[in-house]
């Protein structure tokens, strides 16, 4: 093997480096000019949905002032030789100078709703290239950042890179992801639901008093959208760390997963405890529910399964697990050497708990991930 110049590879990796920053801070740019871009338009849909409620308020004035105009109206044209010649055009003029101003109000309100809905379709374009622009602004730092931790050592390491290596920049960038995913998620989900009750409830405030009918049903609405609101909430919550974990155990927050899984895909389980239920260490609970999570949803996104089966086995110094599932499985020996980020993040899991993780898998069969964890 022809020996590599150092200072070449140096050379090599500071060009590299640089390259990459440069096209970091030109994401970076295209993703604070479109941030900013929705920032600006968000204010402008808040203004239009106050403007389209105030039009809306308005067209309802007018169109009762037109009805009373209307109304009268005929009181004149029934009883014509009672009213003089100025109150008979003055009535008419009423009457059509208000159907002129309702005309034009809701002219108005179709012009607003249609801007309203314009800039709601631009504002979830531009929110689609913000995630865009920050995902590869997530990617290209995790990048960077792995290159300079390595750099001082990569002459060394060249010929010698291990696969925990690559787990490592991996984590990195799961680390950022996961931030990022957490941060959207809330700003999405509960934020946007929050941001929306407040607009329905000044909505009810103002119609409680006009239209009690339609003051009732934007209530009913707003109380749809609080236990909306409410449920997002907890899924965060339960995805960061489920409680039940703490509260009530390893077993019961698997099953509580499942049944997330089953409500969301269809897919059918069954789950069986061997030897005698028992709280396991925080630490040793919170990692293999994880090896679980991933397992599960591993099966969810790629499997195309129909049923999991899952055996847990509580022995006096040793844990057994084994989740199996019906659906297409995969080649072991074509997909070791390249194993997905979720299979490392396993593997890496079990190792912190120094156990063991066998996966066993046959195309047309499917796939069983085998747990074990010792006690010391």
């Amino acid at each position: 093997m022809k020996n590599i110049d150092i200072s070449d590879l140096d050379r090599i990796v500071k060009t590299t480096i640089d390259a990459v920053e440069q096209g970091k801070t030109q994401i970076f740019d295209i993703y604070e000019a479109a941030r900013n871009e929705v920032e600006n338009i968000k204010k402008d849909v808040e203004r239009t949905k106050q403007e389209t409620v105030a039009i809306i308020f308005t067209v309802d004035d007018l169109e009762k002032k037109e009805r009373r105009s209307r109304i009268k109206l005929m009181e004149v044209s029934r009883n014509f030789s009672i009213y003089s010649e100025d109150d008979i055009k003055a009535v008419y003029d009423d009457a059509r100078n208000l159907q002129v101003e309702l005309a034009v109000a809701r002219a108005q309100e179709q012009s607003l709703r249609q801007q309203r809905d314009d800039l709601e379709l631009r504002l979830r374009s531009l929110k689609d290239t913000v995630s865009k622009a920050e995902g590869l602004t997530t990617q290209v730092g995790a990048v960077l950042g792995y290159l300079g931790d390595e750099m001082g050592n990569v002459v060394v390491k060249i010929e010698s890179l291990q696969q925990s290596q690559v787990f490592g920049a991996k984590i990195i960038k799961a680390q950022e992801e996961e931030r990022r995913r957490v941060s959207r998620e809330i700003h999405d989900g509960p934020a946007q639901a929050m941001a929306n009750i407040v607009f329905r409830a000044e909505v009810c405030e103002r119609l409680i008093d006009i239209d009690v009918l339609r003051a009732k049903k934007e209530l009913a609405d707003l109380r749809a959208q609080v236990r909306l609101c409410l449920k997002e909430t907890r899924k965060i919550i339960f995805d960061l760390r489920p409680m039940t974990l703490d509260d009530l155990g390893l077993v019961p927050t698997v099953k509580r997963f499942l049944d997330t899984v089953k409500e969301r895909s269809g897919m059918i389980y069954d789950i069986r405890i061997l030897g005698e239920e028992r709280r396991l260490d925080s630490y040793v609970e919170i990692g293999v529910f994880r090896i679980f999570q991933e397992a599960i949803t591993n099966i969810e996104k790629h499997a195309q399964a129909q049923t999991i089966s899952i055996a847990m086995e509580f022995r006096r110094d040793t844990f057994l697990a084994t989740i199996a599932d019906d659906g297409k499985g995969f080649n072991t020996a074509d997909n070791f050497g390249s194993e997905s980020f979720g299979l490392l993040g396993m593997r890496e899991r079990i190792h912190l708990l120094n156990g063991e993780l066998t996966i066993k898998s046959e195309i047309g069969v499917g796939t069983k991930v085998i747990i074990k964890v010792v006690f010391k």
